[in-house]
């Protein structure tokens, strides 16, 4: 008796799964691709922090931004002004540790002379060294870093780190960027890198562009075919204020969009989707005294984006149009 049950019990299950699997299939397919990205710059404590604190809590603003990164709960995070210090330690790799993510991380600093161990003396010798990293909840396949060119600023160097992120529906090219004030050449060879990608798969760019959405840079990028201004696209009309915000005082300062997020429409009709993007590290936190304290001179901007299965081009169907 028990056997012929036991016969039937598994009888019953395997017609359950062979009918509930083209709906799964088809509920798979029909998924999402979203990512929740993120930008952010970090504000470091300064070239010489290696050896004494130079009055900015990097460690009290550190652990608020950990905090606020467990609550916000990004798939990607770009990080600019990520250091590494003789009294901080590897900070973007804390931050990756804490959120249990994966890390890349290049000093721009360890490219001032472009002679490797000369510029590995220098930041050892002054125990500090920041630049870009990027981190993931998703593998980390392969990243690239292009040294940028330096038209104003000979001994700023500056570089664009480029991330493959193994996504769950496949891969996604990631850059962090931090250019140089006023250095529009640069800014226009980061452009240049990213546009490369355009009709090769998904791509985002993000970063601390260290000059508001009017420069002529800028303006060209929002008239150019194929790039997606993310905050702008999902806040028509709204300031969007990222800098500078004066750490130490209780209410906001920013006034400018310096940070931003963009993407790259291949023209192919599998278009990217802003779903929203807002601005994040928008309150101050405490210190021990009570006195308040900003978690950077940045705002950070997150938002959400829907990227196509690589496989499969948009359906379109009436609001009214069930299952077929």
């Amino acid at each position: 008796m028990l056997h012929h049950l036991a016969y039937t019990l598994l009888w019953l299950t395997t017609l359950l799964v062979l009918f509930d699997a083209p709906a799964r299939a088809e509920s798979a397919q029909d998924a999402p691709s979203r990512l929740r990205v993120l930008t952010y710059n970090l504000l470091h404590d300064g070239g010489w922090s290696g050896f004494f604190e130079s009055g900015t809590h990097l460690e009290e603003r550190l652990e608020m931004t950990i905090q606020e990164l467990r609550r916000l709960q990004p798939d990607i995070i770009a990080l600019q002004e990520a250091s590494n210090s003789r009294k901080h330690g590897n900070v973007p790799q804390r931050i990756a540790e804490a959120l249990g993510y994966q890390m890349v991380f290049e000093p721009a600093t360890q490219h001032i002379s472009g002679i490797g161990f000369l510029d590995r003396l220098i930041t050892s010798a002054i125990g500090f060294k920041e630049g870009p990293a990027i981190l993931s909840r998703y593998p980390i396949a392969a990243s690239e870093v292009y040294d940028l060119p330096r038209c104003q600023r000979k001994l700023d160097p500056r570089i664009l780190l480029r991330a493959e992120i193994t996504a769950p529906d496949g891969p996604v090219q990631v850059f962090s960027a931090h250019t140089a004030k006023g250095d529009e050449c640069q800014l226009t060879r980061v452009g240049e890198l990213f546009h490369e990608h355009q009709g090769k798969g998904r791509a985002i760019l993000m970063g601390d562009l260290n000059t508001g959405e009017q420069s002529p840079v800028l303006t060209e990028w929002q008239k150019a075919p194929g790039f997606i201004d993310v905050f702008r696209a999902a806040n028509p009309g709204v300031s969007g204020g990222t800098v500078w915000q004066n750490i130490y005082v209780e209410w906001p300062t920013t006034d400018r969009r310096v940070d931003f997020i963009f993407l790259l429409d291949d023209g192919s009709g599998n278009s990217p989707i802003v779903h929203s993007s807002t601005l994040a590290f928008d309150q101050p936190g405490r210190l021990p005294n009570g006195d308040a304290l900003w978690p950077s001179d940045h705002r950070g901007v997150v938002a959400e984006i829907e990227f196509l299965s690589l496989d499969r081009p948009r359906i379109s169907r009436r609001p009214d149009a069930g299952p077929h």
